[in-house]
């Protein structure tokens, strides 16, 4: 790595720590660099509060001259007024040596806007620094603006022999991933803005679907239920937010939402999602919901956690026609990740 791609790479680090509250704002980490010396660093913490490139400079040594600086951002400036007024005219004020960017922002209110600004303004500008990484890093953020659907993981756990649940006259437990992989599993969800499942899933399982084994936010409650069948007094109303979609009626309730889509189709119900401001969907629905997303190819990523427990009969999980890309061992589980 040449000394550019270093403190990019810095940026993406401290960019990290803002992962669980941030959204759908993008992670952002920035750097001032004096002499090859990292003199401040700033990261986006939460949404709605300072961006990083504010909070890189507000730590920033009164006796430092923001002119003999060096800045280095992981995503392009914003131009334009949102929470916080734009970054990019604090940069202008500073007028630093140069703006290091790893990569150009997909938001149509920014796109280029933040470079040519800061160009305009005779500051000299690198941009592409670490592309493929940052943009990686962002990969929700960009797969919405990019496409106006959000980016879709599906989830689930299976036997060695690849059974995801019961037979419907069983009493035996559903359980089938390690306890101890609950903590990766409520963080996963804790990744995305929201939750999806089907009716049968409430109905049989009664789930919380929240995040009280990691820090993070509640996703909101994503519920297929084309003819209504959901029971609605079931704990997952209770708390927090959800929507039920649905081919018959839209109408809002204290806790939850019912939502008309007719014709019933997963694209408009990730269209509406996303014209929501949902820029991630993690699907943890059943066989049926998640086969219905590999079938329509309307999926991003899958996690799949695979236990060493063999059970012989059951549900067969869904079908993946796809190669891991990563799998490592955790605990008493194999995690897989496809098609990331």
């Amino acid at each position: 790595m040449n000394s550019d791609e270093i403190y990019i790479q810095r940026c993406i680090e401290i960019a990290r720590k803002g992962q669980l509250n941030v959204a759908p704002n993008p992670m952002v980490g920035c750097l001032f660099v004096k002499n090859g010396l990292i003199v401040s660093e700033g990261y986006h913490k939460k949404f709605g509060d300072s961006h990083a490139e504010i909070n890189a400079h507000n730590s920033l040594p009164i006796d430092i001259d923001p002119k003999t600086c060096d800045v280095y951002v992981s995503l392009e400036p914003c131009s334009h007024h949102g929470n916080t007024p734009p970054c990019v005219d604090l940069l202008i004020r500073l007028k630093p040596n140069r703006v290091i960017i790893g990569c150009m922002d997909p938001n149509p209110k920014v796109a280029g806007t933040g470079i040519k600004l800061l160009k305009e303004a005779g500051i000299a500008v690198v941009t592409g620094i670490l592309e493929s990484e940052c943009r990686s890093l962002n990969k929700h953020f960009f797969k919405a603006h990019q496409t106006n659907l959000p980016y879709v993981t599906l989830k689930w756990a299976q036997t060695k022999d690849q059974f995801m649940a019961r037979k419907i006259t069983s009493h035996e437990s559903q359980k089938i991933s390690d306890l101890r992989n609950d903590s990766f599993v409520h963080q996963l969800r804790a990744k995305h803005q929201a939750i999806l499942v089907g009716a049968n899933t409430i109905n049989v399982d009664d789930p919380l679907l929240d995040v009280r084994y990691s820090d993070g936010n509640n996703p909101i409650k994503v519920i297929l239920s084309p003819n209504l069948s959901v029971n609605q007094s079931k704990q997952v109303f209770k708390n927090g937010q959800s929507i039920i979609y649905n081919k018959t009626t839209t109408i809002e309730m204290d806790n939850y939402e019912l939502k008309q889509i007719n014709p019933f189709s997963l694209k408009d119900i990730l269209n509406d999602l996303y014209n929501r401001g949902l820029q991630s969907v993690l699907v943890e629905g059943g066989i049926q919901v998640l086969q219905s997303f590999l079938d329509s190819d309307l999926w991003d990523e899958a996690v799949i956690l695979e236990s060493e427990n063999s059970w012989s009969d059951g549900q067969k999980a869904p079908m993946i026609n796809h190669e891991p890309k990563i799998i490592r061992q955790s605990y008493n589980d194999t995690i897989s990740y496809y098609k990331i």
